[in-house]
């Protein structure tokens, strides 16, 4: 990492200096408005490969970077996984059918910060079982957020959002984790969305994180397709997730990719 500002724990972990937070706060924004102005875009007939050209559109507009156009050869600037792909879907060709949900992620990198950040939407009329499984998964994020202080560990945070998601007898996907990220895009530690409360590496002020958990309605198995990035369901169920860039402060946490319009959840705003 480029940055010698900060140090690294034991873990690997790199500790951030508050002067710090104010750069993740501009990349994360720029991700979350992204993210806020396509959603007007989002209806049945569109393609996932149209959105994903607005999406490059407006990072370039911005003059920042995709963080994910030529990243381990993939070539769009965002993923878009619909239904009952968990996450790490192609944009291409694909019509957004009336009833699908869908989850974009955006990262752009500004002023060399990174800011990572997904969300769900809904194309046309939400059917029950989908909105309680986005309701459920949105929830099972913020759980995990109000998990980070200094002194809980990474297990607090991946307990709190296994026990609220189970006791929905919905299932959390093993098979994906949220990352350290800052001035590169995945870096230590795996972030878990299950576990044991108390395990794992504590929480220091300065550690910039995601929380991303995926929730499926049925069971926790994926696979991954042969064009070796999209993940699904092997059940075919369908499956959710929401994903927050955050940064661990001196009694809480700082969230840098609030929506700025509050259309983080596809029925706010």
């Amino acid at each position: 990492m480029d940055d010698t500002r900060g140090r690294t724990t034991k873990d690997g972990i790199r500790i951030y200096q508050p002067g710090d937070f104010a750069g993740m706060h501009k990349a994360g924004a720029l991700a979350a408005d992204i993210l806020d102005r396509i959603a007007p875009l989002v209806v049945p007939g569109v393609s996932t490969g149209e959105l994903d050209a607005a999406i490059e559109a407006m990072v370039d507009e911005a003059h920042a970077v995709s963080a994910t156009i030529g990243y381990k050869g993939y070539k769009h600037a965002s993923c878009i996984s619909l239904n009952h792909v968990v996450c790490h879907g192609i944009p291409g060709d694909k019509r957004v059918k009336d009833g699908d949900i869908l989850n974009v992620d955006v990262t752009v990198i500004v002023d060399g910060w990174y800011g990572d950040t997904s969300r769900m939407y809904v194309a046309g009329k939400l059917s029950r079982k989908a909105e309680r499984l986005i309701q459920v998964t949105h929830d099972a994020l913020m759980k995990g957020i109000e998990a980070v202080k200094p002194g809980n560990t990474f297990g607090d945070i991946g307990h709190a959002i296994q026990a609220y998601v189970e006791a929905h007898r919905m299932s959390v996907v093993r098979d994906f984790c949220g990352h350290g990220l800052g001035r590169v895009f995945h870096a230590p530690p795996n972030v878990l969305h299950y576990g044991r409360a108390g395990s794992g590496p504590v929480l220091e002020e300065g550690m910039f994180f995601t929380i991303e958990p995926m929730v499926n309605l049925g069971r926790p198995e994926t696979k991954v397709l042969s064009d070796d990035w999209t993940a699904v369901t092997r059940d075919k169920s369908l499956s959710a997730q929401f994903e927050h860039s955050i940064g661990v402060t001196s009694d809480g946490f700082d969230i840098f990719t609030l929506s700025p319009a509050g259309k983080f959840h596809p029925t706010w705003g």
